[in-house]
C-alpha cells in the first residue's frame, strides 16, 4: 500500500491493533471538539474519514492513531492551553495530528508552509508554540531558526526516511506511547487559531475558543435546516439524520489547510461524518482533481477562486476535446471565499455541472458569514452581485444600517460565529469586533453598498481604496471588468504615488504572452464600457504572473511594487 502526500511513512502505514481500532460510545458530558468529532464517528460505521491515493483511512482508525500521537504530545508537556504549530501540506498527517491536539484540550495554529527561518521563528515564538510539526521536506528551513526557543517542547518531524537530526523526532517515536483515548479537558475553552494577514505584512492570529469553532464548523447542519447540536447525542442525532437523507458529504478541499476556508470546510464535513479526499500532488495538478472526483464520488469541492477554477474549467475542456470526458456528476457543490472567481469561470464551469452550485463566499478568519453568491444556471451570473447574509449589516459610519440605492458606502458586519479576537493585541481587537445595538459584530473592514433592491456590492478593502484627484477606486470592481478579456487570466489593480492625483490607477494584468497583440486602450476601454472614468485605469503592466500568497490571494503589496518599478523604468528610459 502506496502513501502520499506528506511523505508520511512508517508511522501511518503501521497496523493498528485491533483493540484500537475501536470507538467507545461517547457520553453526554461536556462537549469540547474532539469529543463532538468522536461523538459523529460513532454514527458512521464504516464509511472512510480520508482518502489520499490508493489509501483509505476510517473513523476508527483515525481516532486510534491520533489517540497515540495525542499520548506522545502529553508526555512531552502538551496540555490543555498548549500551542501545537503545524506546517504540513494536505494530507493524512494534519488531520491526525490536529485530532490529537483536540484531544487534549490544546490549540493548533496553522503555519505556512512556505515559510523561511525568520518567519517560522516569528511564528512559533508569537503564538507561544509548545510543539511543531512539519513535513520532511521543509526540515532545511527549520533547522536554520535563529534564536532560542526555551517554549518550543518538541520539533515533530512528519515523514522522515531517516532519524531527524535534533531537535526534531520523527512521528513513528508516536508509535511507542500510550493512547489517548478521551478528550482529557472538555470544558477547557482553547479551540484554534488561524494566522490570517500575512501578505502585507506580519501575519495576526484569530483566536477561536471552543464553542466558536464548534459554532461556524455546525453549518453543516444548519445549512440542511438541522440545529447546531449542544450534546454528543445531539451530534450523533443529527449526524444520522444527514446520513439518512443521502447528505453527507465527500469533500475535496483544493484549499490548503494551512488555509481558514480549507481547514474549516474539513472540519465541518468531519463533523457532520463524511469523507475528506485529497489529492496527492502537493500544488494544483487539474487532472488529478477530478480523476478524484470521478473515482470516489465526491460532493463537494473547495477552491480559491480563478486561481484553481481557471486551470480547472481548462482541464475539463481539454478532456472534452480529447473524447475522453470526466464524469464529475457526483458534484454537487464547489465553494471558494476571499478572492476574485469570475463570472467567465463560473460559467463555464456550469456548462460541465448538470447539478452543479457555485458558492462564492464572503468570509474571513475573523467571522461571517457576510454575503453570498449562488450559482446554479447562467442567468445566476447576470449581476455578478452578493446575498447580504441573514446575520449581516452594512453600517455606516453612525454604526446605523445603510440604505438601498442611495450609493451609501458602509463597512459589512457580521453576527455570525464570533472568535474571541487577536491573539496579544487588545487594541485591534477592540477594533474589528464591536457591539451594536447589544450585539457583537465581527467588522474586520470590507467596504460594499446596496442596490435598490437590496443586493449587495462588495468594494473591497479600506486599506486597498485607492484615492485618484480625490475620488475612491475600489480595485476590485475594476479587477472584475478586466477579467471579462478572454485574454486576461488574471489581474490586480493598484494605486501608484502621482504628484498630480495622488495617486493614479494602475492595471497589472497576466499572462505577457498571450496579450502581447492587445492594446493598453482595449484593455482600459473594458474598464471604461462598465465604470467611471475616473477608475480606468492610466497605465497597464503585462506579467507573466501574478504575485500570490500560499493561499491564492493576491500579494497587493508585491504587485504595488512591480508596477511602481515598472514605471520607473520606463519614465528613466525616456
Amino acid at each position: 500500500m502506496r502513501c502520499s502526500g506528506s511523505s508520511f511513512r512508517a508511522t501511518c502505514c503501521a497496523a493498528i491493533p485491533e483493540s484500537e481500532a475501536t470507538l467507545p460510545d461517547s457520553t453526554d458530558r461536556a462537549m469540547g471538539v474532539a469529543t463532538a468529532l468522536r461523538a459523529a464517528a460513532e454514527v458512521v460505521g464504516d464509511r472512510p474519514a480520508v482518502i489520499q491515493g490508493d489509501r483509505s483511512v476510517g473513523y476508527a482508525e483515525l481516532d486510534a492513531r491520533s489517540s497515540r500521537l495525542a499520548g506522545a504530545l502529553a508526555e512531552r508537556g502538551v496540555g490543555p492551553g498548549s500551542t501545537v504549530a503545524i506546517s504540513l501540506y494536505n494530507s493524512f498527517a494534519y488531520l491526525e495530528i490536529m485530532y490529537a491536539v483536540f484531544k487534549l484540550g490544546a490549540q493548533p495554529v496553522n503555519i505556512n508552509y512556505r515559510y523561511l527561518a525568520p518567519e517560522l521563528h516569528y511564528v512559533l515564538n508569537y503564538t507561544d508554540a509548545g510543539a511543531f510539526v512539519y513535513d520532511t521536506s521543509l526540515a532545511a528551513q527549520v533547522r536554520q531558526i535563529d534564536g532560542d526557543l526555551p517554549k518550543l517542547g518538541l520539533f515533530l518531524e512528519a515523514g522522515s526516511a531517516t532519524e531527524p537530526l535534533a531537535p526534531a523526532v520523527s512521528f513513528e517515536w508516536a508509535a511507542e506511547h500510550g493512547p489517548v483515548h478521551e478528550e482529557i479537558d472538555t470544558d477547557s475553552p482553547h479551540g484554534i487559531i488561524l494566522l490570517t494577514g500575512g501578505t502585507t505584512g506580519r501575519p495576526k492570529g484569530v483566536v477561536w475558543d471552543r464553542d466558536g469553532l464548534l459554532g461556524i464548523i455546525a453549518s453543516v447542519f444548519r445549512q440542511h435546516g438541522l440545529p447546531a447540536p449542544q450534546t454528543p447525542s445531539d451530534v450523533r442525532a443529527q449526524v444520522r439524520g444527514l446520513h439518512e437523507r443521502g447528505l453527507a458529504p465527500t469533500v475535496l478541499p483544493m484549499s490548503p489547510l494551512i488555509h481558514g476556508t480549507g481547514l474549516l470546510q474539513t472540519l465541518r464535513s468531519l463533523y457532520g461524518g463524511g469523507t475528506i479526499c485529497f489529492c496527492t500532488s502537493k500544488s494544483l495538478n487539474a487532472d488529478e482533481v477530478w480523476q478524484t472526483v470521478q473515482q470516489h464520488a465526491v460532493t463537494d469541492m473547495v477552491i480559491v477562486g480563478d486561481a484553481f477554477g481557471r486551470p480547472l474549467v481548462d482541464s475539463l475542456a481539454a478532456a472534452e476535446s480529447s473524447g475522453q470526458p470526466y464524469d464529475i456528476r457526483s458534484l454537487r457543490t464547489m465553494t471558494s471565499s476571499g478572492v476574485i472567481w469570475s463570472a467567465d469561470v463560473k460559467r463555464r464551469l456550469l456548462r460541465y455541472g448538470a447539478d452543479l452550485t457555485l458558492i462564492d463566499n464572503i468570509s474571513a478568519s475573523e467571522g461571517g458569514p457576510f454575503g453570498m453568491a449562488v450559482a446554479r444556471s447562467e442567468s445566476d451570473l447576470a449581476d455578478g452581485r452578493f446575498t447580504l447574509a441573514p446575520v449581516a449589516r452594512i453600517l455606516d459610519e453612525n454604526d446605523q444600517d445603510v440604505k438601498p440605492g442611495t450609493g451609501q458606502i458602509g463597512i459589512l458586519a457580521s453576527a455570525g460565529p464570533q472568535p474571541v479576537g487577536y491573539l496579544k493585541d487588545p487594541e485591534r481587537t477592540a477594533r474589528v469586533w464591536r457591539v451594536v445595538d447589544g450585539v457583537r459584530y465581527s467588522v474586520p473592514g470590507d467596504l460594499a453598498s446596496l442596490d435598490a433592491d437590496g443586493k449587495l456590492i462588495l468594494l473591497g478593502r479600506g486599506d486597498g481604496v485607492i484615492n485618484t484627484g480625490g475620488e475612491k477606486v475600489f480595485p476590485e470592481e475594476v479587477e472584475e471588468a478586466l477579467l471579462t478579456h478572454p485574454k486576461v487570466t488574471d489581474a490586480v489593480v493598484v494605486g501608484v504615488p502621482d504628484p498630480r492625483w495622488g495617486q493614479i490607477v494602475v492595471a497589472v494584468v497576466a499572462p505577457a504572452s498571450a496579450l502581447a497583440d492587445v492594446g493598453d486602450e482595449t484593455l482600459s476601454g473594458l474598464v471604461a464600457e462598465r465604470l467611471a472614468g475616473y477608475k480606468r485605469p492610466r497605465r497597464v503592466v503585462r506579467v507573466d504572473s501574478l504575485p500570490r500568497s500560499p493561499a491564492g490571494k493576491i500579494n497587493r503589496v508585491s504587485a504595488r511594487e512591480v508596477a511602481t518599478r515598472y514605471l520607473q523604468a520606463e519614465e528613466t528610459a525616456s
